[in-house]
């Protein structure tokens, strides 16, 4: 039977060229399904296996405790899609299960990547729902849900309009754990069947990191040449016109660390901070009070010298930043009015009175008033870390679902059971 998506991918990918070709992307072998056979780590006679496919960094990140989970009582199989979610993964989890780059939605490339993969089941981080991917697991008898699953008011406008083509792949999943009950509502309307929809939290509140001190901060400070005697403001994932903003609104005297986040921003936001130390120039000044992070993998590293943190694309139009981690590491962290992306997590530290809200205009005001009242940071700092232990635990609620569908599988195939059941594994390591 004729693949219809199949031209149309094609089509798409000659008119978008132009846009694509100009950034270097690698594993375009793999993009295309060439992967290397997943196989267990061990020699082991092959268990069940569960693949887990997160589309970038951030994704990838929220697996950090679910993996562990999984591991004692299957094989895991992860997957991304980004060369930097890649190599996220394969730094995370390269030691405790197969780590492969997930292929392109064209029809002959699924099935080439699935002939290699061998999921017996299969989770999709947040919402990644490829038509091609879907169908040939339906074909193949594997089931597949989503974990961690969100659905923003924004993106739900957008596959609302496609919901007569939509409907039947959200209609094909086996479940959807979903982080909320809005979200829930939204996955619902698409086609997943009200019994299917499972409510259980966020697995990035479990990802993140409670620890005062990261390992190469203090270096990081001494190679760009900030003063640890001198307060200092780094705002993380910065947007367009927002490093500018910030340079007008670091109060006098303190310091200012802009981290983009994306490189084809590094030049545009030095030329916002004049005169900006930048770190890929490895240019240390005496007495500079702008420096800029154009570097990648330094974020947490700056986060742990910050007297405050701002979360960058919230004074814009870009929906927001995730601003767990900064507040997993004690910092009184302020962030803007445009948060549509994160509006659950920023709610929730928001009402654990863990996070400042602040406008452009009220940016400099709140900046000055936090930077002059140390017990006021402090008291944002614990307030945000018990607003996240509070939210932990989806990880192992994940794991159970997991493990029972991979349970139900068993059953019907010739796949050996764990010696320990799957419900009682994930439950007694939660508790």
């Amino acid at each position: 039977m004729p693949n219809l998506l199949d031209p149309i991918y094609l089509l798409v990918a000659g008119v978008t060229a132009p846009w694509w070709a100009r950034k270097a992307r690698g594993g375009w072998s793999e993009r295309f399904g060439r992967i290397e056979p997943v196989g267990t780590q061990d020699g082991n006679t092959r268990r069940g296996r569960i693949m887990l496919h997160a589309v970038s960094v951030g994704e990838v990140s929220a697996l950090r405790q679910v993996v562990p989970l999984l591991t004692p009582h299957c094989d895991v199989l992860v997957t991304a899609s980004t060369d930097t979610g890649l190599k996220r993964a394969q730094d995370l989890f390269g030691k405790m299960c197969d780590v492969r780059r997930y292929p392109l939605d064209a029809s002959w490339a699924v099935r080439r990547f699935l002939d290699s993969a061998r999921p017996d089941a299969v989770a999709l981080v947040e919402l990644e729902l490829w038509p091609n991917f879907i169908r040939a697991c339906v074909e193949r008898d594997i089931p597949v849900g989503v974990i961690n699953g969100r659905l923003s008011e924004r993106s739900f406008k957008g596959y609302r309009k496609l919901r007569w083509y939509l409907r039947k792949i959200f209609g094909s999943l086996e479940f959807a754990a979903v982080q909320d009950a809005d979200y829930a509502s939204r996955f619902e309307a698409m086609g997943v069947a009200p019994g299917r929809c499972l409510l259980t939290g966020s697995m990035k509140w479990d990802a993140a990191r409670i620890e005062d001190d990261v390992d190469g901060a203090s270096k990081l400070a001494a190679e760009m040449g900030i003063d640890a005697a001198r307060p200092l403001i780094v705002a993380g994932s910065t947007g367009p016109s927002e490093e500018a903003l910030l340079h007008e609104a670091c109060p006098k005297g303190v310091q200012l660390l802009c981290a983009p986040r994306k490189p084809e921003r590094f030049d545009e936001a030095a030329a916002s901070m004049p005169g900006c130390v930048r770190r890929s120039k490895k240019q240390a000044r005496p007495g500079a009070d702008r420096f800029l992070l154009d570097t990648i993998g330094e974020l947490r590293q700056a986060y742990a010298l910050a007297t405050v943190v701002v979360v960058g694309r919230s004074f814009g139009d870009l929906h927001g930043s995730d601003p767990i981690e900064p507040v997993g590491l004690g910092k009184a962290t302020v962030i803007g009015p445009a948060v549509s992306d994160f509006a659950r997590v920023v709610e929730v530290l928001e009402r654990g009175r863990g996070l400042v809200r602040a406008s452009r205009e009220s940016l400099g005001a709140t900046l000055s008033r936090l930077i002059a009242d140390p017990a006021e940071r402090l008291s944002l700092g614990e307030s945000g870390r018990a607003a996240i232990k509070a939210q932990m635990g989806a990880s192992a609620r994940h794991a159970e679902i997991l493990l029972s569908v991979l349970d139900r599988v068993s059953r019907t195939r010739d796949l050996p059971e764990s010696s320990e059941s799957p419900r009682s594994a994930a439950t007694t390591t939660s508790s």
